[in-house]
């Protein structure tokens, strides 16, 4: 269940009430008159279910509440309640199932925003695989795919279109392409110092590297993985399951495809640098491909529920 409050204008308040009164899977109706401040209005508080949530806050923005008042939702980790219960079971479909795009959108909008510290994540990630990229040592290279910040821009490129939001396709995108070119870049110098301190030897790119010379080395199948982590890390977004993208990131070779074309463009290894950057695209091609996939196949399938008003 989900926990719904406006701020809702006095004169506005009996339509709200009917609204949230006939819609399927919405309860516990509380009315608290003149208890909004600023903006000043009646305060209108229900609990309605996830699968009911997203058709209600499309009808509420319609009526324009979010302009003249407010909307909050936030989820409810524990509800006993046997009216709880009989909405859940009134409103079609399974709760894990839908998708709220307005959630959606405002998660996908704070993750690809070309923030400082998005930038700083994304760099550090970039020189963690860096160290193991030189070092041979997988685990380095796992570590690094789950600290690098690089999946929220590129759900942010796949909801934007979807929902047709141009404005947040281009802040996905320039996120995306500026971190990884600011985080190749600080890479390039970290490796050029951890050579000059001794730390780091061109031999040790050249070498076999058995545990990560994947990275350079693209094929079929980091297209087909990238494709399974892109669907996994949809789903686990929209069914706000966020630990399972845990695993999307340590399946991807996103960051130590990066980090290892900027060691390899430090020593002029051009031809390792250019076969990590087919990886590096290869990768984000097919998880944004199977990103919108999934999100139109999910769009289309939860349109035949129609969840809203009860018929009168």
């Amino acid at each position: 269940m989900l926990h719904l409050r406006l701020i809702v204008p006095a004169d506005r308040t009996d339509e709200v009430f009917r609204l949230l009164e006939t819609t399927v899977g919405a309860t516990h109706l509380v009315v608290l008159t003149g208890a909004a401040r600023d903006p000043q209005g009646d305060v209108v508080m229900c609990d309605v279910a996830r699968e009911a949530a997203d058709g209600l806050l499309a009808r509420l923005r319609a009526m324009e509440l979010d302009q003249t008042g407010s909307i909050a939702l936030e989820n409810i980790d524990l509800s006993l309640s046997r009216q709880a219960d009989r909405a859940a079971d009134d409103a079609p479909g399974e709760g894990v199932d839908a998708v709220l795009w307005e959630s959606l959108t405002e998660a996908t909008h704070e993750e690809s925003t070309l923030s400082a510290t998005y930038l700083a994540f994304l760099t550090v990630a970039t020189m963690i695989a860096a160290c193991g990229v030189v070092l041979d040592n997988a685990i380095l290279i796992v570590g690094a795919m789950a600290v690098g910040p690089e999946f929220g821009p590129l759900a942010g490129v796949c909801t934007a279109l979807v929902r047709r939001a141009p404005r947040l396709a281009w802040r996905s995108l320039v996120a995306l392409l500026v971190g990884f070119a600011v985080a190749m870049v600080v890479t390039v110098g970290f490796s050029l110092f951890m050579d000059a301190v001794g730390l780091f030897h061109a031999e040790d790119l050249a070498a076999d590297r058995p545990n990560t010379n994947f990275i350079y080395r693209p094929d079929w199948f980091s297209f087909v993985v990238a494709v399974l982590a892109g669907i996994a890390g949809v789903l686990s977004l929209t069914s706000a399951k966020s630990g399972a993208l845990v695993g999307v990131a340590i399946s991807v070779t996103t960051v130590p495809a990066a980090a290892n074309a900027a060691v390899a463009l430090g020593y002029q290894e051009y031809g390792q640098a250019w076969h990590s950057m087919e990886q590096l695209l290869l990768n984000l091609v097919g998880i944004l491909l199977a990103g919108t996939l999934t999100l139109t196949t999910q769009k289309l399938l939860w349109a035949r529920h129609g969840t809203g008003p009860r018929p009168h």
